[in-house]
């Protein structure tokens, strides 16, 4: 299976004596620790980036360039900082490092309801993407989604039928939305949808952008089961913009460690919670 460039991150980098596709990785990698390192300390001066991470003067602003293309960066006169808008909580780079651990225990669980010879759509969100290394051991299936990191993962994917979604390309999430997406996704039917949101609030599950709103709720109404994926951290976050109301879902899995008085009160309101069992592994905060 293809490498996650996610799942590394090496703290020092010599991207020109690497070979493509591992260089690749890396830069990425490092991109991802970069904005991390600005969101920590809100703002950061380019040429401290240059001594901490072991890069050239070039290769430091090539990589802020990038981020700050994608919205989740900004650059001023030798400065770079953080976006203060909620579209930093959505941007992949930064959304792939936040709970990894408990992101994984959803997805196994999530991967027992899968069946060989399944159509599925998987959205653009990073729990869903911890599906991909479940569905091999599923196959043959047929994975249709609108995310253009999903696609790229995918793509040699051995008994894995991609169809992707076209549509407009929104750089902060690596993937396509809008109408044309929408009415692709209409278009077809599928077994299960896989989802995450970024919020629950009273009950229903909201997103900040009204365009993904849109775009998931299509691939909703198109499959016959709906499974989201949630972990705990999204109960104490607030979205603009709602969704649906959680008894719509088929089955709503959690991580171990959601608090026990909301999975109380999702049980008497008669949503089918499953609990995902976290795995720490050596090092990891409990």
């Amino acid at each position: 299976m293809a490498h996650n460039p996610h799942d590394t991150l090496p703290g020092v980098f010599t991207a020109d004596t690497l070979p493509g596709d591992s260089r690749q990785a890396r830069q990425q990698a490092r991109r991802q620790l970069i904005a991390e390192a600005v969101m920590a300390e809100g703002a950061v001066r380019i040429e401290d980036l240059t001594a901490r991470f072991g890069i050239s003067l070039m290769t430091a602003h090539r990589d802020i360039d990038e981020m700050v293309e994608r919205g989740l960066l900004h650059k001023s006169r030798g400065v770079v900082s953080a976006t203060s808008t909620s579209l930093v909580e959505s941007s992949d780079i930064y959304r792939a490092t936040r709970q990894l651990e408990e992101k994984q225990a959803i997805a196994e669980v999530a991967a027992s309801y899968l069946e060989p010879g399944q159509a599925l759509f998987m959205d653009d969100s990073t729990t869903v993407f911890q599906l991909v290394r479940q569905l091999y051991a599923k196959a043959p299936l047929t994975v249709i989604t609108n995310s253009l990191t999903l696609m790229n993962e995918l793509r040699n994917g051995r008994d894995i039928t991609l169809m992707g979604l076209g549509g407009q390309y929104h750089p902060w999430c690596n993937a396509f939305m809008g109408r044309m997406t929408r009415e692709e996704i209409a278009s077809l039917r599928a077994d299960i949808f896989f989802v995450s949101m970024s919020a629950i609030v009273d009950d229903a599950v909201f997103h900040q952008s009204a365009e993904t709103v849109e775009t998931k709720r299509a691939m909703f109404e198109s499959a016959q089961k709906r499974i989201l994926l949630m972990d705990h951290t999204k109960f104490g976050r607030r979205a603009l913009h709602r969704f649906a109301d959680l008894r719509e879902f088929d089955v709503v899995i959690v991580n171990q460690g959601t608090p026990l008085p909301l999975l109380r009160r999702m049980q008497d309101n008669g949503v089918n919670v499953v609990v995902a069992p976290v795995k720490r592994t050596a090092g990891s905060p409990e």
